[in-house]
Order: C-alpha cells, then sequence, then structure tokens
C-alpha cells in the first residue's frame, strides 16, 4: 500500500487545575478557539470540542504519526501557553486525561454526546460521568 490510512478516533477528556469551575461561557469560547486553532497549527484533526466550566472533551482522529500523548500534550501545553500571561484568562490544566476508542460506527454518537455537554451535566458530576464513560454506559 503506498499511501498510510488511518481511521483511528479518540474521545479525549480532561479538567482544570483541581476542577476549577473557570471556563466561564465567555473564556470557553475563547479556549475552544484556541485550541481549534492548535489543532490546526499541529495538523491535528479535531472533530469537535465542548466542556463545561471544569472540563472538557474532544473527538480527534489520529493520523499514523501521531500518538494519543503527543496530541494532548501538544494542545493542553500550547494552550496553557496562550492565556498564561493573562491574569484574568488563565488557564491551567489536570496533568492527566482520559482517552477512549471510538469505532467509525459510534462517531456520531460521540458527537452527539460532546454537543450535548450542558444538558448532561444537569444532574450528573463530572467524576458520575467519567465513571459512566468508563463502564461503557455512555457515548465513549
Amino acid at each position: 500500500m503506498p499511501q498510510s490510512y488511518s481511521s483511528l478516533w479518540v474521545h479525549l477528556i480532561w479538567s482544570t487545575k483541581n476542577r476549577e469551575p473557570i471556563l466561564i461561557p465567555s473564556l470557553k469560547i475563547e479556549v475552544f478557539d484556541a485550541i481549534k486553532s492548535i489543532a490546526n497549527d499541529f495538523e491535528i484533526y479535531l472533530d469537535c470540542i465542548n466542556g463545561i466550566e471544569d472540563h472538557i472533551h474532544l473527538l480527534i482522529r489520529l493520523r499514523t504519526d501521531q500518538s494519543v500523548a503527543n496530541v494532548v500534550k501538544t494542545i493542553k501545553g500550547n494552550s496553557w501557553e496562550h492565556f498564561k500571561d493573562d491574569p484574568e484568562k488563565y488557564i491551567s490544566w489536570e496533568d492527566g486525561f482520559a482517552a477512549f476508542s471510538v469505532s467509525p460506527d459510534n462517531v456520531q454518537k460521540v458527537r452527539n454526546y460532546i454537543y450535548n455537554q450542558e444538558t448532561h451535566h444537569r444532574d450528573k458530576t463530572f467524576s458520575d460521568e467519567l465513571k459512566d464513560i468508563k463502564e461503557g454506559t455512555k457515548a465513549k
């Protein structure tokens, strides 16, 4: 095969440092725009992004030369760098992250799940959400 092909979809989740609820609506838009720009600059295929005040969800498709850890490091590090000098927009991420493989058949289901974060969190905490995803009871 002369060309490489990848259909490796990953649902990524990480929280703000100490799960601080800092992603207020106006900052959230700026952070998401910065992350989209970083993804574009580093040739990371970011399909969708959303979240609430204390964590974010991303759906990405990995190229054959990318690893989950390097993609997360690139996005988290560069987004922190982008905002670090503005005390009103300072954003810091928790060290860890969660990554779940997504079959191509479930990509739309995961997109819908990510787009509807605000609805999910009306009655569910981040910890409960992560537990459900780990157990396979929600989109992943």
